[in-house]
């Protein structure tokens, strides 16, 4: 048929006359001239909506919607966005090829040809969750943890290496390349696609990572979704999202001397969410802006998630261009970049007034301090100066004010630490001459142990040697990594990182060898130019060794502490602290027995790393003390703006660039290449205790459920009260697998050794293990159990059983409410599902039944997913929540939406105690758009795109 908007297709120049056709949005303002003065990420969206308009999934009426957009209009209406790509990372990559495996599994028994499930847009997975830190500090760390790495994940790699071969569009990143999302931006993205018409348009894309946003960096439009989401994508779906508010971020001024992108970062996160953005459209604009860094940009964007928002966009501009030169981009792709956003009317960063915003929000960039975040949320700035205070108030204060709950004395306590079987030990005997080898291999040859008469000690106790005593106490750093794709990816801070480092080790400080400390960049890159400026062997003197190129620690894979360490911490309730340059550090995310988890700049987590506690005060304290015991402050060793300029041209440089990433095809590595995958166009199943056939197409026919089915929950159990800002950290199975939990239990009777558990996320290939896993975080707090004698709630995933009020796991509830055909409701408070977008919170909210959550506000990416998995999302209104409504877990719910699923529409919640008495209260349906309405009708977003692809 005939394009809608035909007329708009014009032709445009590149500066080498290369000729190209764009569909024009300055053609289509002649029509609507409102489009001047949009937003430019919505610009790119539109661009998106004219180009795809079909008349069926794309109409005439969504551009004019969009073509139209009102800054402060209500947002009832829906935009289909189609992406021009998708990027996965690996923990959720591998559940998303399980199900694309499983609709191929099911159209074979349906009698049809398996490749009519394809991706229909190009699809980059890259490996880099996987890798864990079991070795440190070592020189060949990184070869030590690449090899446990493939010996723990050869199921899963094989089924990589099938999906690679089956599917047309899928590429795979190996492992030891970097982080998703700067390999993102350092060579997946573009700038420019051409369709088969000779058609440009810009980069788009969605990514099964909240932090997609960190390519908001470089001008293209792409936020996280979860895995459900982006399959949908995948296999030609639109991108279905209501139409957004835009926020207008206007920075002003400049950075001061010692102050970091990190500490802008944070101040950002700390500002934008005492703003709610929360679901709307991020775009920055002003002088400020135009004068930070391409990677200072990508720091920030990459923050959307913290800070709430959907994206948090910069438009492209001059150093765009420069920064596709300095890694690798061709000429031609350069110019065609260019020339297409300059004929759109996109290039370059808007001054103040050019632009209709929702709202503005300034901020001078002069004001920004050095900071850190902690030690439980990313938002919970602290001015560096106030960090020890802070921790000190925190230590006594309650659980429901953020902190732990301590009696003040205990902070000063130390724990004496020995070695098992040779008496005492001073801690410099684990002091190794500065630049020798130290790992945690060495810490597990000498056994240590918690002495049998383990006591306080003082600081100023001292073995019967003279040596002082090995000892650990509360605020104690036991973890520093210099870890995550917000900060690894920003030569600026790295640089500051490896020149602190070079200082310090010059002065004579070191790390004590007990602390785990880690360097795990996001690019093979940073290690490069670290090496051409001679910073990379200070950082291994300090420990910081290269650990590996992945998330590692911010996504959990830290490694475990010694045995030893987390006995002590556990018999004494020690509240210890990890330093990470991430951008998560939700309870118990980082190590289970890690309580007070801090994010920093990389040079500040070297600096704590050095000061060893989170107690001393590093703007007036010493850092430590330096040869001839001379104490040496946080200004002796902090590099200045110059020293970091000076080094800057070593990591941007085209050539290495071209020549890293090239190796993806022809270098990607020994082990890799060992990796064997099965053939064929249907995967077969092999038994795995990774990859099983997921059970959400067990009950599948061509034919949906009828329109006019019952949408009502009846007769429903409580399954769990919780608090608000329960995040999807707390919802879905991450981190280590503890023996003692059901998925452990699983894992045993299936004949895998603790030593071979691996992680949850490493596991997302089998439903078996992530369904006994979902809602087990160690520190969640179900408030439906009663408080102990001192009024502390129980930590872990356990529930009451109704009737009786059994205690159980939340999984064995689950399965005891589905064998009787009871379904269950979550209740919860604020912002419910923050977080990383992990599919398995809702598959595995899913798969234990529940039906329904009830919250006070919900996290746009895990609202959407459990409508995704045909779970209700409802929604209080004004004052009410479940604490108000007194509800004490042994009541019976009923949940009456309207019978057409009307979006946004009253649905009836009915309350009946357990003496009887019935309430009824009003909630808000938080299913948002009519194709919302259509993916929950159908039992979710799978079965539906399942059943377009074989009708």
């Amino acid at each position: 048929m005939t394009h809608a908007f035909a007329a708009t297709r014009k032709p445009f120049t590149t500066a080498s006359g290369k000729a190209g056709t764009a569909y024009s949005l300055p053609a289509l303002a002649r029509q609507f001239p409102n489009i001047q003065r949009l937003p430019v990420s919505l610009r790119i969206v539109l661009e998106s909506v004219l180009r795809n308009c079909d008349g069926k999934r794309v109409t005439k009426e969504h551009v004019a919607q969009l073509a139209n957009w009102s800054p402060n209009a209500p947002r009832t209406e829906e935009i289909p966005f189609l992406v021009s790509r998708v990027v996965l990372q690996d923990f959720t990559g591998v559940p998303l090829l399980a199900d694309l495996a499983a609709m191929r599994s099911v159209a074979v028994r349906l009698g049809e040809d398996p490749k009519r499930i394809e991706p229909l847009v190009p699809v980059d997975l890259v490996v880099d969750h996987s890798v864990t830190v079991d070795h440190y500090g070592k020189k060949n760390s990184l070869d030590l943890n690449m090899k446990i790495e493939f010996q723990r994940n050869r199921e899963r790699y094989e089924f990589m290496k099938w999906g690679m071969q089956a599917f047309d569009t899928f590429r795979v990143v190996p492992p030891g390349f970097g982080i998703v999302h700067q390999v993102n931006l350092e060579f997946l993205a573009r700038g420019v696609h051409e369709n088969s018409d000779g058609v440009i348009y810009p980069d788009t894309l969605v990514g099964t990572d909240s932090h997609t946003t960190m390519i908001n960096g470089i001008g293209v439009v792409g936020w996280g979704v979860g895995g459900i989401e982006a399959e949908a994508a995948m296999l030609g779906q639109p991108v279905y999202l209501l139409t957004p508010d835009v926020v207008g971020m206007e920075l002003t001024g400049q950075l001061r001397e010692g102050v970091t992108a990190t500490d802008l970062v944070l101040t950002v996160t700390e500002l934008l969410r005492r703003h709610k953005v929360v679901g709307k459209f991020v775009e920055y604009f002003g002088e400020g802006t135009r004068s930070l860094s391409v990677p200072d940009r990508a720091t920030l964007a990459n923050m959307a998630p913290e800070y709430g928002a959907t994206m948090g966009f910069f438009p492209m501009d001059e150093k765009t261009l420069a920064y596709f030169e300095g890694t690798g981009r061709t000429k031609a792709e350069i110019e065609m970049f260019e020339a297409y956003f300059k004929a759109q009317g996109l290039f370059g960063i808007p001054n103040a007034g050019d632009i209709d915003y929702s709202q503005v929000i300034q901020l001078d960039l002069g004001s920004v301090t050095p900071s850190l975040a902690g030690p439980k949320r990313p938002q919970d700035r602290i001015d560096l100066g106030q960090v020890a205070q802070q921790f000190a108030e925190l230590f006594s204060k309650s659980a429901s004010e953020s902190g732990y709950n301590q009696n003040p004395d205990r902070l000063a306590q130390r724990f004496e630490v020995v070695a098992c079987g040779t008496g005492p030990v001073a801690e410099s005997s684990f002091a190794t001459p500065l630049g020798a080898e130290r790992n945690k291999v060495e810490m597990e040859a000498n056994r240590l142990a918690l002495h049998p008469t383990a006591r306080p000690l003082t600081t100023s106790e001292a073995h019967p040697s003279g040596q002082p005593a090995l000892t650990i106490g509360n605020g104690d750093v036991l973890i520093a990594a210099i870890t995550s794709c917000t900060n690894t990816s920003n030569p600026s801070v790295m640089l500051a990182a490896g020149l602190l480092a070079k200082k310090a080790v010059e002065a004579g400080l070191r790390v004590r060898p007990h602390i785990k400390t880690s360097l795990a960049p996001g690019s093979r890159i940073v290690t490069d130019y670290l090496t051409e400026t001679g910073l990379l062997p200070y950082l291994e003197k300090l420990g910081f060794a290269l650990a590996g190129y992945g998330c590692t620690t911010c996504i959990g894979n830290a490694g475990d502490l010694t045995p030893e360490f987390n006995r002590l911490i556990n018999a004494h309730d020690l509240v210890c602290a990890a330093v990470l340059s991430g951008n998560r550090n939700f309870e118990a995310r980082i190590h289970p027995n890690i309580k007070a988890n801090f994010l920093a700049s990389p040079p500040l987590v070297v600096a704590y790393a050095i000061a060893g506690t989170m107690t001393r005060d590093l703007m007036t304290e010493p850092v430590g003390y330096g040869t001839g015991g001379r104490a040496i402050y946080l200004g002796d060793i902090w590099p200045s703006s110059d020293e970091i300029h000076a080094l800057l041209r070593y990591a941007m440089k085209g050539k290495v660039f071209r020549a890293n990433y090239a190796k993806i095809k022809t270098e990607p590595g020994a082990l890799w290449g060992k990796i064997k995958g099965v053939s064929g166009q249907a995967y077969n199943w092999p038994t795995s205790t990774y990859i099983a056939e997921p059970p959400f197409f067990a009950d599948f026919t061509l034919t949906p459920p009828p329109a006019q089915a019952d949408v009502s929950v009846r007769g429903a159990r409580i399954m769990a009260l919780f608090g608000d800002s329960i995040t999807t950290d707390h919802i879905s199975p991450a981190g280590s697998i503890q023996p003692s939990s059901p998925a452990g239990q699983w894992l045993e009777q299936h004949g895998v050794m603790k030593a071979d558990f691996n992680s949850y996320g490493a596991r997302r290939g089998n439903h078996d293990v992530m369904m006994r896993g979902t809602f087990a975080n160690v520190r969640i707090k179900n408030l439906m159990l009663p408080p102990d004698a001192n009024g502390s709630r129980e930590e872990g995933g356990m529930t009451l059983f109704q009737p009786g009020g059994e205690r159980l796991s939340i999984y064995d509830a689950a399965m005891r409410y589905v064998a009787s055909g009871v379904p269950t409701v979550v209740f919860a408070g604020e912002e419910y599902g923050t977080g990383s977008s992990r599919d398995w919170a809702a598959k595995g909210t899913q798969l234990l039944g529940i039906r329904a959550v009830v919250a006070r506000s919900f996290e746009r990416i895990h609202r959407s997913n459990l409508v995704g998995m045909g779970v209700l999302p409802l929604q209080f209104t004004g004052e009410d929540s479940w604490e108000s409504l007194g509800l004490q877990g042994d009541e019976v719910i009923e949940v009456h939406p309207h019978p057409d699923l009307t979006p946004q529409s009253d649905a009836k919640l009915v309350i009946t105690s357990a003496i009887g008495d019935l309430r009824e209260i009003s909630v808000i349906l938080r299913i948002d758009t009519p194709i919302e309405v259509d993916y929950y009708r159908h039992g979710g977003i799978l079965p539906y795109v399942l059943r377009g692809l074989l009708s």
